[in-house]
């Protein structure tokens, strides 16, 4: 699954910040003050497995060492964004960044040739061992670098970084369903991040509450390819005839639990982009 938490979303005081969950088949939306660790940590509960990938918060580190059955993927692109930045910032860098932003462009290149052999045997043994020996080079080009006491100090910062976050960032070599970044949860946080900047966010903890439930509705839909318009006038009508009440039955209004039928029907208007293999 991928995770984020976004910026100030109610405008009261303190902040109030919305978290991103966001996994195959769902995106869940939670609004709360802190940014800290309990709170993924009471959404996924004491006993929760599997891989979150993220970005290198603190937060989600502590949730790491208090979850044990989780493990934290950390994001390429982020490390991509760090050279980027020194580049930018330090022009004696920029040929630096460069070499090291073509590098991790490479490293996707190798994955995603790596990706659409995934069942070949043969084949997938020889993308993958391309993709293992150019990750080597990058540890080896970063751990000379990092002997060189002429390295500006911004420079190491970033290679340090790298290295301290080395274990995270290698998840997806032994497991290739693990992506290599979190651009998913970064894009499932945009659309919210948009509206702040246009109605200034929720004017109070109840509305934040109502965004939050809507926005993991609506955009679990999006990412299922099911037109909202269309469920959301078949629930409503299912609603006025259960008494104004949720329908004792809710399989039919599940992506993941509704049938052929039901799927086509609210895919009739043209469907959004599915979510990405």
């Amino acid at each position: 699954m991928w995770m984020r938490r976004s910026g100030r979303f109610l405008n009261k005081s303190p902040a109030w910040y919305l978290w991103v969950i966001r996994s195959p088949s769902a995106v869940v939306y939670l609004l709360d003050p802190s940014r800290s660790s309990k709170v993924p940590k009471k959404f996924f509960g004491e006993d929760a497995q599997g891989t979150i990938i993220c970005d290198r918060f603190s937060a989600y580190k502590k949730l790491a060492r208090e979850v044990l059955g989780l493990i934290l993927a950390f994001c390429w692109a982020h490390v991509r964004r760090d050279f980027l930045e020194a580049g930018r910032n330090y022009p004696k860098l920029e040929r630096w960044s460069t070499d090291w932003v073509e590098r991790i462009g490479w490293l996707y290149h190798l994955n995603h040739k790596r990706l659409e052999v995934v069942g070949q045997t043969d084949e997938f043994v020889v993308r993958d061992g391309a993709l293992r020996s150019h990750l080597a080079e990058i540890e080896y080009v970063r751990e000379e670098e990092l002997k060189d006491n002429r390295l500006q100090q911004k420079a190491r910062k970033v290679l340090q970084s790298l290295e301290n976050h080395w274990p995270g960032l290698i998840q997806f070599v032994d497991h290739p369903h693990i992506r290599m970044d979190n651009n998913y949860a970064e894009n499932a946080a945009r659309t919210p991040a948009c509206g702040r900047k246009a109605f200034y966010g929720s004017g109070s903890k109840w509305s934040g509450e109502f965004a939050a439930m809507m926005y993991s509705i609506l955009m679990t839909l999006k990412y299922s390819g099911i037109n909202p318009r269309l469920w959301l006038t078949a629930y409503l009508q299912a609603c006025a005839q259960n008494s104004n009440c949720a329908p004792a039955d809710l399989q039919n209004f599940l992506p993941w639990s509704m049938d052929q039928k039901h799927l086509e029907k609210f895919r009739r208007s043209g469907p959004s982009p599915p979510f990405p293999p």
